[in-house]
C-alpha cells in the first residue's frame, strides 16, 4: 500500500546507498547535527563494499601511475582508521618477492621509500629488504624481496559500524528500501521509498522530504540518473570487476604476500579467518547488472596460476572453498587498461538557485572513505551553515573504545570465562566492546542459547537481528561475520529456519 501522507517527515539529508561511502557520509553528517535518512535497496555492504581485498592501504602500485596525492591521503587515513577501529582494523606486514625481470630492485626501493615517507607513520614500522630461505613458503628460485606495512580490515563490518555510528547520532537507517523516485519541489526533495522483499517491491511505498540528497549508490550511481533522479549523469563511470578466491591457508606466516605478474598487475595472498588464504584481485572491465557479478573461469585460472608460480604449495580448482566478485565504480578517466583507472573520487555538486541541492559521489576506495565523507559534508555546509566541525577522526567507531585487542580479550575472558576462547577472540575482532551488549544477561554457556555451528550462538544471532539490521542467514554468515566459510548446508539451513520462525512470530530476534 502507498503511504499518501501529505505531511511526510522532513529530513535535512537523504543518503542513497548503504555501502561504505553512503554510511560514512551518513555518520559524518549525523555527527555534525544534521537529521539524516539513509536508504539501501539491499543489505548494508551487499555489493562492492563487502567484496574488496579487505585492506586499508596506501596503494603501493598507484605510485606507478603518479597518484601521489591519493597515496598520501590514503597513507594518512591508514593511521586514523587504525586508531578509531582497532577491533576490525589491525596492522599487517606484506612481503614482496623480487622478480628482477618484472620490476628492478631500485624502482621498488624508491617506491617503498616514498611509501614510508609520503605521510607520517605513527604505529607502523618502515619497509626493509629480506632474504627467503628453505623454511619460507615460496619456490626456491625466489631468494630475496622486501617487506612493508599496511593494514587489514573487515570491510563489511566497517560499513555496518558506520551505519551504527550514524544511528547513535540520530540518523534513520532503512535497509531493503529502494529509492523509487526523487523530485525537486522548490527547496525540498520529494522522496518515495519502496520496501523490498526478496529483491522485489512488497508494494509498501513511503514518502519523505529532504532538504538535500546524496547519491552514493556505488555501481548504480550513474544509472540512478536514468531511473530515479531527473537529469543526465554528470560523470561517466567505468565498472571494473575484481574477483577473489579463498583456499586453505598456503603457509603459517603472519605476513601477507604481494605477487607481481608479467602483465604488470599485482595479486595479494592474505591470511584470512585464521585457517584460509585470500587470493585476489583481478581487474576486468564489466558490462551488465552489478548485482549479478561473479568470478569467471578465466579469472579463477589467472589467480591459481599466479599463486602456483610463487608458492611451493600448488593449488587446483578443488582447493577453492569460496569465491566472490565485486564491481568497482571507478571514474572513467579513459585509461587504456582497467588496472590503470584512477582510484580517486569526485564529488559532483548540483545546486540550482532556489532549488534543493544534489551531491553525487563518483569513484573512491575503502581506505579513503572517511575523507570522502568529510569532503561531502563540507560541501553541504553552504546549505546547512549550522553544521559543526568533522569529528570522525577523533571518535572511535562503535565498539572501538579500547586500548588493545589483547587487553579487551583478557577482560572478556575474566567476565565471561564460560565462552570458548576462539569465540571470544572472534567477538573481540568483530564487535570490540559491543561484545558486552551481545553478552548482556548471559552467565553460562546455556544462556547463549542454541549453537548453530562453529560458535555461532543464538545470543549473537539475536543481537545481529536486533541491532545490526541483519534479516537473513546470508546477512549474518557473510557480512556480519565470515562464518559462511565454516557452516555446512544443514547448519546454514537451521539458522535460516530459526530466523524465519522468529519473523513469523512477529519478533525481530
Amino acid at each position: 500500500m502507498m503511504n499518501n501522507n501529505l505531511s511526510a517527515e522532513t529530513y535535512d539529508l537523504l543518503v542513497i546507498g548503504g555501502g561504505i561511502n553512503g554510511c560514512g557520509i551518513a555518520a559524518d553528517a549525523a555527527s555534525r547535527g544534521l537529521k539524516v535518512l539513509l536508504c539501501e535497496q539491499q543489505d548494508l555492504a551487499a555489493a562492492t563494499s563487502s567484496n574488496s581485498s579487505k585492506l586499508i592501504h596506501g596503494g603501493l602500485r598507484y605510485l606507478e601511475h603518479y597518484e601521489f596525492r591519493l597515496v598520501r591521503e590514503a597513507l594518512a587515513e591508514r593511521e586514523v582508521l587504525l586508531k578509531v577501529a582497532p577491533h576490525i582494523i589491525w596492522p599487517l606486514r606484506f612481503r614482496l618477492p623480487h622478480q628482477p625481470h618484472l620490476r628492478p630492485a631500485l624502482l621498488i626501493r624508491l617506491g617503498l621509500f616514498l611509501y614510508d615517507h609520503l605521510a607520517r607513520r605513527v604505529t607502523l614500522p618502515a619497509s626493509t629488504g629480506i632474504r627467503f630461505g628453505a623454511t619460507d613458503p615460496l619456490v626456491s628460485t625466489i631468494q630475496r624481496g622486501f617487506e612493508y606495512s599496511d593494514a587489514w580490515v573487515d570491510d563489511s563490518r566497517l560499513v555496518v559500524l558506520n551505519a551504527m555510528a550514524a544511528r547513535q547520532h540520530g540518523a534513520t537507517v532503512l535497509t531493503r528500501s529502494r529509492c523509487q523516485s526523487v523530485s525537486r519541489q522548490g527547496k525540498l526533495w520529494q522522496v518515495e521509498l519502496s520496501e523490498q522483499c526478496g529483491g522485489q517491491c512488497s508494494g509498501q511505498i513511503s514518502q519523505y522530504q529532504a532538504r538535500a540528497v546524496v547519491n552514493a549508490a556505488g555501481p548504480w550511481v550513474a544509472s540512478l540518473f536514468e531511473q530515479t533522479i531527473p537529469g543526465p549523469t554528470p560523470q561517466k563511470i567505468r565498472l571494473v570487476k575484481g574477483s577473489h578466491i579463498v583456499v586453505p591457508k598456503l603457509h603459517n606466516d603472519p605476513q601477507a604476500y604481494i605477487l607481481q605478474n608479467v602483465d604488470q598487475r599485482i595479486v595479494f595472498v592474505i591470511p584470512y579467518e585464521d585457517d584460509f588464504s585470500l587470493i585476489g584481485t583481478t581487474d576486468v572491465d564489466y558490462q551488465g547488472d552489478p548485482a549479478l557479478v561473479a568470478i569467471s573461469d578465466a579469472e579463477t585460472e589467472y589467480l591459481l596460476q599466479i599463486s602456483n608460480s610463487y608458492f611451493r604449495q600448488q593449488l587446483t580448482r578443488q582447493d577453492i572453498r569460496h569465491s566472490y566478485a565485486g564491481v568497482r565504480p571507478l571514474l572513467d578517466d579513459e585509461a587504456d587498461s582497467a588496472q590503470a583507472v584512477t582510484r580517486d573520487y569526485k564529488l559532483e555538486w548540483d545546486a540550482p538557485a532556489d532549488a534543493a541541492p544534489l551531491l553525487s559521489v563518483f569513484g573512491g576506495k575503502i581506505t579513503t572513505y572517511r575523507k570522502l565523507a568529510q569532503a561531502a559534508v563540507d560541501k553541504l555546509a553552504s546549505v546547512f551553515p549550522q553544521i559543526g566541525p568533522c569529528v570522525t577522526a577523533q571518535q572511535p567507531l562503535p565498539g572501538g573504545d579500547f586500548a588493545t585487542q589483547a587487553h579487551l580479550l583478557r577482560e572478556l575472558s575474566q567476565s565471561h570465562s564460560y565462552v570458548p576462547a576462539a569465540v571470544l577472540q572472534r567477538y573481540v575482532r568483530s564487535y570490540g566492546t559491543l561484545s558486552h551488549q551481545l553478552l548482556v544477561g548471559c552467565h553460562s554457556l546455556a544462556d547463549l542459547g542454541e549453537d548453530f555451528g562453529h560458535g555461532l550462538y543464538q545470543a549473537e544471532v539475536s543481537y545481529l537481528l536486533n541491532y545490526e539490521w541483519a534479516q537473513t542467514a546470508a546477512d549474518i554468515l557473510w557480512r556480519r561475520s565470515k562464518l559462511g566459510l565454516r557452516l555446512d548446508q544443514a547448519q546454514q539451513q537451521r539458522l535460516a529456519d530459526f530466523i524465519e520462525r522468529r519473523r513469523q512470530q512477529g519478533k525481530v530476534a
